[in-house]
């Protein structure tokens, strides 16, 4: 493989695959932040190393942070300042995470001193005004180097200036991104009189939202939601300690859905009903397009019996929209339409998601309806094609699916992958060889 062009291997026979898949990116970065703002020592197992945990790491030390990288032994532990930052000056680059940009950001508008925030070219084409906003309204200063509302910035932090004996509070509105939200929440111990958020946007809560409130609370600090508002009370803070995180779910679904795609069967280790992560709800879809589902001690399995077509669906996916992309190769070895709706804000993610899936299925001589919000693909029988990327780890770890039963699929600039999950293409490999040779 090169990073121009990887041939998907076509499979000779149904999969029969157990695999092992990266930490969550979304728990390895909510994890690093609570670590670095909790007072003392933690150590965090089972950590993604990929572009965007590594970003967010390099920014961390950056700031003076002490951090300590057994990456064979995915362990990375951070010695916490109790919400303190070790420097008051400083300059990080969060390439392309949109975690990281929103997390940290955050953290810096609340810390003492004055920085800037750089990014990729795709990370300043990604919205973060809406967060700008509350965190000017709460004391920070925040100047655009480039265009206004977008990074990279400079910041001169709040540094702890807030009414000891008034709760802060805002107004967000998360249609956008709900990591603007968790990115408030996460650095609420850091405003040390409270913090009372009123969402304004229709979307009021979500999967990611979700697991904010349940990893603070595994750190020791609740945050309250009545069904507008989210409250953080005075005086909480994050409890040092050892956490362990869950296996990338999100990642866990490329697997399944080769299961289904090839009328075959797969195991993700240590993937259970227990995972915390919103994607879990695409196991479900699957069981509604015909899957069998099941328990097992390894973790959950999927598996398709060949001769049932995969059912037509149609399904809302806001709350699990990083599986559009793999419901879109699934969907024309379909025996009907599948429509995926209630996902127009993932035109505003790594790529505009909902034309790219368009564009390539297309390209590939699928039928498709475009709407802003929603998408419907055809029943059909996909053509050799080469799967523009866009830069996008999901648009090129989905798409491979495809090429797994129709020849001469290839995928443009396949590392993109590096974001989340690096060893992807070589994991694919593997198994496809595995399958064509017994």
């Amino acid at each position: 493989m090169t990073n121009e062009i990887y041939k998907v291997q076509k499979l000779d026979a149904p999969v029969d695959w157990v695999v092992e898949v990266p930490g969550s990116k979304s728990m390895t970065n909510r994890a690093l932040l609570m670590a670095a703002l909790a007072d003392g020592t933690t150590t965090l197992r089972g950590v993604l190393f990929s572009e965007d945990s590594r970003n967010f790491l390099d920014s961390l030390k950056t700031l003076g942070f002490q951090v300590e990288i057994d990456e064979e032994a995915k362990i990375v532990t951070i010695k916490g300042l109790n919400g303190g930052i070790p420097v008051t000056t400083g300059e990080i680059n969060v390439g392309s995470a949109g975690t990281a940009a929103r997390f940290l950001t955050a953290m810096l508008a609340m810390a003492e001193g004055t920085f800037v925030v750089n990014a990729s070219e795709q990370m300043k084409k990604r919205p973060m005004k809406p967060l700008f906003e509350v965190l000017t309204e709460l004391g920070a200063e925040i100047v655009y180097m480039e265009r206004e509302g977008f990074l990279p910035v400079r910041i001169r932090g709040i540094g702890g200036r807030f009414s000891v004996n008034k709760m802060c509070s805002v107004k967000l509105d998360i249609s956008e991104s709900t990591q603007f939200l968790s990115a408030l929440m996460l650095i609420s111990p850091m405003i040390k009189s409270g913090l009372c958020i009123e969402v304004t946007s229709a979307r009021k809560d979500g999967a990611y939202i979700r697991i904010t409130r349940k990893m603070m609370e595994q750190f020791g600090a609740i945050a309250n939601f009545d069904g507008k508002k989210y409250y953080m009370k005075s005086g909480i803070s994050y409890t040092a300690r050892c956490y362990q995180i869950e296996p990338d779910v999100s990642a866990a679904c490329y697997f399944y859905a080769a299961a289904a795609l090839t009328g075959g069967r797969a195991i993700v280790k240590n993937v259970t009903w227990k995972c915390m992560q919103g994607d879990l709800k695409f196991l479900e879809l699957l069981f509604q397009m015909g899957c069998v589902v099941n328990d097992t001690s390894d973790g959950i399995e999927v598996k398709r019996i060949a001769k049932d077509k995969l059912k037509g669906i149609t399904v809302d996916m806001k709350d699990f929209s990083d599986q559009t992309m793999t419901l879109a190769a699934l969907a024309p070895f379909a025996d009907s339409a599948v429509r995926i709706q209630n996902i127009g804000h993932i035109r505003l993610q790594e790529s505009d998601r909902i034309h790219a899936i368009v564009t390539e299925l297309t390209r590939l001589g699928i039928f498709c309806e475009e709407e802003q919000d929603a998408i419907t693909i055809y029943p059909g029988t996909p053509q050799p094609a080469v799967i523009h990327t866009y830069e996008d780890h999901r648009m090129a770890m989905a798409f491979a699916l495809i090429g797994l039963c129709i020849e001469g699929i290839e995928i443009s600039n396949p590392m993109c992958c590096r974001k989340t999950f690096e060893t992807y293409f070589d994991m694919l490999d593997r198994l496809c060889n595995q399958t064509n040779n017994l």
